[in-house]
């Protein structure tokens, strides 16, 4: 990349963006305040916007969304007649779970063995500094060619969903020719990846009652029906003999024909266990990307320790479903909702509510910013091509931007790849990743303003 001044600018900022980095690290910014003070997450908007501010953005504003939280808005005006480009990342971040497990505190941007280490340093606060450092080299080489808006979301990682709401109500703000979601990520390091369908999901809680109450299992055990084996029966029911996801009526057969998921790889990402297999049938990428799964998050009953010989009069699960693209996520949870009901075994009373639903999303890879976007990763990747892979989780707000603006190209990157284990302890960045990705990103946008 040296040749390019582009990319010599971004290699010049690394520093700077370190030092930023660190500051937006520090900010406790979980977006749950019964845990994490909302002083924390209001002073990381306020950082968002002031380095807005610094950059010329016109506009600069925290929104207060209707979860209480705060997105931070800005627009930078380019030439006249020039499209518009929305890029998007959020500054909240996921609790650190178990401090005492990282091995340099989560809330200290700490480098170790080539990596930058914290909560939030690869989701998504990262993908912040991405932005800023793409639109700095661009300042520093001729300028930037497009109107670009900066949306820093405050609750992505709660799922609460204000700023789709906000979007909703506020139509016009957003809207742009295209959006770049810096929150997704290469398929691993190095490899330049846009991810261009992303799997919805539903959320559905299942209640079995059989009993006025619970009877001792001696006395009544063998006649008197148990609603928690009933609740097993119905859970085991959602997936077949070789672990993949059955729910009647719900396709579940798709293939995926994009950058494909070697086993040996998968299995060693996913930390699974000598000797343990995976489940489903198809290509992993078929799996994970392409077809619907199931997930059972917890079941409420009585605990190991503490338990009694009793016959359990009701018990209760959280089901997951993860839901391809190309499936309606209100379609799949009524499908869900009828399995559940149609497997309760002995009679038992059964009733279903739903908890929470977004919908799948899958890009126009055709499109001129797709294009653009493979031109500037060849030049940030010597010698890779840009690839296009899933991804098996959700980004809500992509749909509603979608249904916001349909003519508008979607595309998502970031910093995300799998030894950043986002989510988990010890959450990392690579700042080679970061360098290549602000560069990808900055000549996108010239390339874009020209195609």
């Amino acid at each position: 990349m040296s040749s390019n001044p582009v990319a010599e600018t971004v290699a010049s900022l690394m520093p700077r963006a370190k030092a930023e980095l660190t500051e937006l690290v520090a900010f406790k910014s979980v977006a749950d305040f019964d845990q994490f003070p909302k002083s924390e997450s209001e002073g990381a908007a306020r950082w968002v916007a002031d380095a807005l501010t610094a950059e010329g953005f016109q506009d600069v504003a925290l929104l207060d969304t209707p979860d209480g939280t705060q997105s931070v808005y800005g627009y930078l005006p380019g030439p006249e007649g020039a499209r518009t480009v929305l890029l998007y990342a959020h500054y909240d971040v996921q609790p650190p779970l178990d401090e005492s497990a990282w091995t340099t505190p989560p809330f200290e941007l700490t480098e170790r063995d080539g990596r930058w280490y914290g909560r939030g340093a690869a989701d998504c606060k990262g993908g912040v500094i991405m932005h800023l450092l793409a639109l700095r080299a661009l300042k520093a080489n001729g300028g930037i060619p497009v109107h670009v808006k900066v949306i820093a979301e405050g609750s992505e990682e709660m799922g609460t969903g204000g700023l789709e709401r906000y979007a909703e109500a506020h139509p016009e703000l957003l809207a742009a020719d295209t959006i770049v979601i810096g929150d997704a990520g290469n398929f691993r390091v190095g490899l330049p990846t846009v991810t261009t369908t992303l799997r919805g999901m539903t959320l559905v809680r299942v209640r079995i009652d059989t009993l006025a109450g619970n009877l001792h299992s001696g006395q009544f055990g063998g006649a008197a029906p148990d609603a928690l084996a009933a609740l097993i029966r119905v859970l085991d029911s959602l997936r077949a003999e070789d672990g993949s996801t059955t729910v009647d009526g719900l396709a579940g057969a798709a293939a995926w024909n994009g950058l494909q998921y070697e086993e040996e790889q998968f299995r060693k990402d996913a930390r699974v266990l000598d000797g343990v297999e995976l489940i489903g049938s198809g290509t992993v990428a078929d799996r994970i990307w392409a077809r619907p799964a199931v997930t059972v998050l917890g079941i409420d009953c009585p605990p190991v320790v503490g338990a009694t010989p009793s016959v359990q009069a009701s018990a209760r699960a959280l089901v997951s479903l993860r839901v391809p693209p190309g499936v309606d996520a209100a379609e799949a949870t009524k499908l869900l909702q009828a399995h559940l009901e149609a497997h309760t075994p002995w009679g038992a009373r059964v009733s279903t509510e739903q908890i929470g639903q977004g919908q799948a999303f899958r890009a126009d890879t055709s499109s001129p910013a797709y294009q653009a976007m493979a031109d500037a990763m060849a030049v940030a990747y010597p010698g890779e091509e840009m690839q296009y892979a899933g991804q098996g989780g959700s980004i809500p707000l992509c749909n509603t931007l979608a249904a916001l603006y349909p003519r508008a190209e979607i595309l998502l990157i970031g910093l995300s790849e799998p030894e950043a284990q986002i989510h988990a302890v010890n959450e990392s960045v690579s700042p080679e990743e970061l360098e290549r990705l602000s560069v990808a990103e900055a000549l996108f946008l010239r390339n874009y303003a020209a195609s």
